[in-house]
């Protein structure tokens, strides 16, 4: 029985979780798809480096161009990471006939269009289920399990890193500064985080879902971002209070053929399932036109859950080798996309204000708000502990987008308002 020869591009965490799976489980994998399955060349960056797992060093390499054109192999696994580079080594595995998996949202946010166009062009797959929430199989339930569906909405907690900060921040009273500190001693975070906090990997990952869901090429410039840096334990104190969890939510939504993607810290109602997703694990929330809301959580990040949507994406691929089906299943966004103005965005939000502690002021910052047509749907006002000044706590009704932008403005001008303290959106779901 011929065996089916897989190259690896990459042998780090994940890419050592991929070879663990295959060897450790190698016969109950082979007799799902017919055939044994043989990592034949895995390209490292050192030969020489001690890993943690037992492997034939003949099978290494430090060429990667040595696996992408070895004419024996059947399927390029890539785990590498990187960008620019990492597309001229997928774009010619793609030319010689070879399949692809991968784990690269950097690589399939930027570049996924052209590669898939690629991938069709020469009939082969590409698959990358792991490139967003790791273990969670989101990207083959977008592409699958809606494809009778429209959907209307995604969102979700898809950076575990950040969640991880904001549940300790919620959890214990404990501030950005230290959880973060905490986070990179444990390996949650990159010693530099700003990739993860300012929220760009979750903004890539939601390019993608968005991409697969509203079936139109998202770029990571049509999302709007904005990271956690600037959360405080006071915040997420204030959210407790009212009934919310603050999380960091990536939201694509769809009204008529328009869409709109951002991400931002939010105020998640507490009763709301994903308000309960603590820690480094994961969720998406996909709402379809005739299913309604459905949710799925598990692990984001991880050797062992990462590399099990990879080799689960390797039997789809060796699968579909056998069946002579390859690329009939590239998912080429066809809509042509329409990015909702700021004037058509509405949302409810919550404004923290420290203001002059004298009378009228309240009314005046209400007038404000009618002046610009946002309702409010509550409003505090209490003394602050720390300040001569006074907090004023408000949490509006939906209101554009555009709108609040010029009431926030007009606010920086009054010169009764000392601080716009905090500004976040609110969702009850």
């Amino acid at each position: 029985m011929k065996s089916v020869k897989v190259g690896l591009l990459g042998l780090g965490t994940v890419g050592t979780g991929v070879v663990r799976i295959v060897e450790g489980n190698q016969e109950d994998l082979s007799s799902q798809v017919g055939s044994p399955i043989m990592i034949s060349k895995v390209a490292v960056k050192n030969i020489d480096k001690l890993r943690n797992i037992e492997i034939d060093p003949s099978k290494l390499t430090e060429d990667p161009w040595e696996v992408i054109r070895d004419p024996e192999i059947d399927v390029i696994v890539e785990v590498m990471g990187g960008i620019e580079q990492t597309k001229e080594y997928i774009l010619e595995a793609l030319n010689l006939g070879k399949h692809i998996v991968t784990a690269n949202k950097d690589l399939m946010a930027l570049h996924g269009s052209e590669i898939l166009a690629k991938a069709q062009e020469k009939e082969c797959d590409v698959f990358y289920e792991a490139s967003v929430a790791g273990g969670i199989p989101i990207i083959r339930t977008l592409i699958e399990g809606f494809s009778s569906d429209r959907i209307l909405k995604i969102m979700g907690i898809v950076n575990g890193t950040t969640n991880y900060i904001l549940t300790k921040m919620s959890q214990e009273g404990a501030s950005y500064e230290d959880v973060l500190k905490e986070a990179q001693e444990l390996g949650y975070a990159e010693s530099d985080p700003t990739g993860d906090v300012e929220g760009l990997d979750a903004a890539r990952k939601m390019a993608i879902l968005s991409t697969l869901g509203f079936r139109t090429n998202v770029d990571l410039s049509d999302v709007s971002v904005k990271g956690i840096s600037s959360v405080t334990k006071d915040d997420i104190t204030y959210a407790k209070n009212l009934g919310y969890e603050m999380k960091l939510i990536g939201i694509a939504e769809r009204q008529d053929e328009h869409i709109t993607i951002s991400v931002q810290p939010t105020m998640i109602k507490q009763s709301h399932p994903i308000a309960s997703v603590n820690g480094v694990f994961n969720a998406v929330v996909v709402h379809g036109e005739s299913v309604g809301e459905t949710m799925f959580y598990g692990a984001g990040a991880g050797e062992l859950p990462t590399a099990t949507s990879i080799v689960a994406d390797l039997i789809a691929v060796i699968k579909n080798l056998k069946l002579g089906v390859n690329g009939l299943k590239a998912i080429v966004p066809y809509k042509t996309k329409k990015i909702q103005s700021d004037e058509q965005i509405f949302y409810k939000n919550f404004i923290l204000l420290h203001v002059d502690d004298k009378a009228g002021v309240l009314a005046r910052i209400t007038q404000i708000f009618a002046e610009y047509d946002v309702s409010l749907a509550s409003v505090v006002q209490q003394p602050n502990e720390h300040n001569p000044d006074a907090e004023i706590i408000i949490i509006t009704h939906k209101a554009s987008k555009a709108n609040m932008d010029k009431v926030l403005k007009h606010f920086e001008q009054l010169d009764v308002i000392q601080r716009i303290k905090s500004v976040y959106r609110v969702e009850d779901i």
